[in-house]
């Protein structure tokens, strides 16, 4: 059964919009939700959708944020903002928090129904309007370096490990007895969110946490 969430405080469209959707696939399943508190309480209840639409402008928490909150607690629910809003904050805050598409209220619901199937199918659905922006955007801004809060012996542990040396080398090469090696690896893990060496090593050479090995 294919779960869709529609978290929309406008009773007329948001039942329209779950109607529309209904009819998506012979299995599918649109449920409403007035505000993202309700969504986030039936997550807690055990509920889960495969994509959600949402809106920003919410009572209570907004929708950005419920983005956010959902996806923290449902990491492969696929988020799609459908909204009224075109502003370019909020078009970025929402990318940001985690949406995987922006759609307009204005957009048919045959435009609707088909940025659903594209974002389920690993799409990212962007109407045509904004998506020159947030081409804009993203060239504007100069690319961050992750901060995982790493201190320098375990930035520098880090380092030893993408150059291939095993633990006693590390230790030797640091001046650190084997006990602490391990106690600073394992801080490594903890704060890259890894459970071992080649996660850790695949990691930082990705985000450049350190200098790429040489070939």
């Amino acid at each position: 059964m294919l779960e869709i969430w529609i978290i929309e405080d406008n009773v007329q469209f948001r039942r329209a919009t779950a109607r529309g959707l209904s009819v998506l696939a012979d299995d599918a399943s649109a449920r409403e939700f007035g505000s993202c508190e309700e969504a986030i309480a039936a997550i807690e209840d055990g509920q889960s959708p495969d994509v959600f639409l949402m809106d920003i402008d919410l009572p209570g928490m907004d929708g950005i944020e419920g983005i956010s909150e959902i996806k923290q607690r449902l990491p492969d629910a696929t988020a799609l903002i459908l909204t009224v809003f075109e502003d370019d904050e909020k078009i970025f805050r929402a990318l940001k928090a985690g949406a995987s598409g922006y759609c307009l209220k204005t957009d048919t619901i045959a435009k609707i129904r088909e940025a659903v199937e594209q974002v389920l199918q690993g799409a990212a659905p962007i109407h045509p309007r904004i998506a020159g922006r947030v081409l804009k955007m993203f060239a504007q801004l100069s690319p961050e370096q992750p901060d995982y809060g790493l201190n320098e012996r375990e930035q520098s542990v880090l380092e030893a490990m993408t150059r291939g040396l095993v633990r006693k080398q590390i230790a030797a090469e640091l001046d650190l007895n084997l006990h602490t090696l391990d106690y600073v690896t394992r801080c490594i893990y903890r704060k890259l969110h890894v459970n071992g060496a080649t996660a850790a090593v695949a990691l930082a050479i990705r985000e450049r946490l350190v200098e790429p090995p040489e070939a």
